[in-house]
């Protein structure tokens, strides 16, 4: 990629930008849909899990092959193509008959979806080569996925009172063509110098681990232990055979030698533990504001402000204090906010509380807002530029499997506890098993915050950079320490 100028390179970042808007806000926008979706497609909590986590499975199941190919084939290519399917996607969904077609069109929303976030983060990665330039840059595109919070149940809350659920998905139409057309313009094409090979066992060993482990954990409510232990099975085979197959490849699709590294291992772990926090409280608060509160989707929109708001303003700060400080600072935070946010639902009951349930919101508000830009510039900054596809493709990843589990276990316990009873009745008890669930979520990243951004874990990444023989992964280990 060319040298661009402070301009151009802020272009760039702002059409990268705009990409994961639209991906982000399709998920807050749908949480808030969800109860306007159950009345009218009849659906069941799990039928309501599965167009959630349609989506993040299929993204989580493609992020890798898409980062791959986009360094490949060139990654304005992807991602054009990325913003196209993404936006036929989203006009499919709004013309959904039933609950099904909707899951099956929310997939083709994910496959386009794919090829937008790990690729826009790969081409910030290359036009921001510069560290502290690069954290900030991230530490801005983890503010959008504020904004979306903010944006999304208000936007979402007054489409779904006015016009239906079905016009949620409108809004990334003109978001998508005006993306597209600025990518056409203004973004440079590039590629790596030596991208690695299509990998379809390793792609098809992902899928098979992520859907089926998936599947087991939605549908074990409904179909008990003995239907989901083929598909449990299934998951533990697929996890050994990638164990087993992709270190024995040169160009495997998961690189397994880079988990050496504790800083890039502990992003990877942290990413899946706060966005399953993420997933589970949208899922949880959601529901519990509009079938329990009885507020209508605007009023529970009002009520996510709390939490999208500081979002929003933490996100940039934790930026700057990954580029001058390092990680260990805001994981530190976000590990707190959002253990201390989970266990006043946990232990205190705070949804049945106006004060406490915006405090809760607030808390968790503060938490993910500082732990995106930490575990996005720890994993891209661990692995070689060259192969900034794959890099911002793990990241993605993580970040996907963790909302898609987060949904799965927090949905599955909530339906195990309610049963065939009255939401009202036993919501509140029904749910405290997930919001624990949370709690743990929240201790994993402040633990791991801890220890993975020492001095112990700086030397693990030197030492993995130097077991690779790569003189670019040396760099990036560098960078990370």
């Amino acid at each position: 990629m060319p040298e661009l100028s402070h301009r151009r390179r802020m272009l760039v970042l702002a059409i990268c930008c705009m990409s994961l808007l639209i991906v982000s806000l399709d998920v807050t926008i749908l949480n808030v849909a969800l109860p306007a979706m159950q009345t009218d497609l009849h659906a069941s909590t799990s039928g309501l899990q599965w167009t959630i986590d349609a989506y993040t499975l299929v993204l989580a199941s493609l992020l890798m092959l898409a980062g791959s190919t986009a360094d490949r084939i060139g990654r304005k290519r992807v991602f054009i193509v990325g913003l196209v399917v993404f936006s036929l996607g989203s006009l499919l969904c709004s013309l959904a008959p039933d609950l099904d077609a909707l899951i099956w069109f929310r997939m083709i929303q994910a496959v386009g979806g794919s090829m937008l976030n790990p690729v826009a983060m790969s081409i910030i990665t290359n036009t921001f080569t510069e560290p502290r330039e690069r954290a900030r840059a991230i530490g801005v595109w983890g503010a959008v996925v504020g904004i979306s919070m903010a944006a999304g149940p208000l936007i979402g809350g007054l489409l779904v009172d006015s016009v239906g659920w079905r016009s949620i998905f409108w809004i990334n139409l003109p978001v998508g063509v005006a993306a597209l057309l600025l990518t056409l313009k203004f973004i440079p094409e590039s590629r790596a110098p030596k991208a690695r090979r299509a990998d379809p066992v390793g792609q098809l060993l992902v899928i098979a681990l992520f859907g089926s482990l998936t599947y087991a954990i939605i549908e074990a409510p409904d179909s008990g232990f003995t239907a989901i232990l083929p598909f449990a099975a299934l998951a533990l085979v697929a996890l050994v055979g990638l164990v087993w197959y992709e270190p024995r490849r040169d160009e495997p699709l998961i690189d397994l030698r880079f988990f050496r590294s504790a800083p890039f291992s502990g992003a990877t772990v942290i990413a899946i533990s706060a966005f399953s926090a993420l997933g589970g409280f949208l899922f949880l608060s959601t529901l519990y504001l509009q079938n329990v509160v009885g507020l209508d989707a605007l009023h529970a929109g009002l009520w996510m402000l709390p939490m999208a708001v500081p979002t929003f303003l933490c996100a940039p700060i934790s930026g700057r204090l990954v580029g001058s400080r390092g990680p260990r600072i805001p994981l530190l935070i976000a590990g707190s906010a959002m253990t201390v946010s989970a266990l006043l639902f946990a232990g205190f009951e705070a949804e049945t509380s106006n004060v406490s349930r915006f405090i809760g919101y607030l808390l968790f508000g503060i938490g993910f807002g500082f732990v995106n830009a930490p575990i996005t510039n720890t994993a891209v900054s661990g692995m070689p530029r060259a192969q900034a596809g794959v890099a911002a493709a793990v990241a993605s990843t993580s970040r996907q499997l963790g909302q898609t589990l987060g949904v799965a276990v927090v949905g599955a316990v909530l339906a195990s506890g309610v049963g065939s009873s009255s939401y009202k009745d036993t919501f509140v008890s029904a749910a405290r098993p997930g919001w624990w669930i949370l709690v743990a979520c929240g201790l994993a990243v402040l633990t791991l915050g801890a220890l993975t951004s020492g001095a112990w874990a700086r030397r693990t990444a030197e030492r993995t950079a130097e077991k690779l023989s790569s003189v670019e992964v040396r760099e990036a280990a560098g960078i990370t320490a």
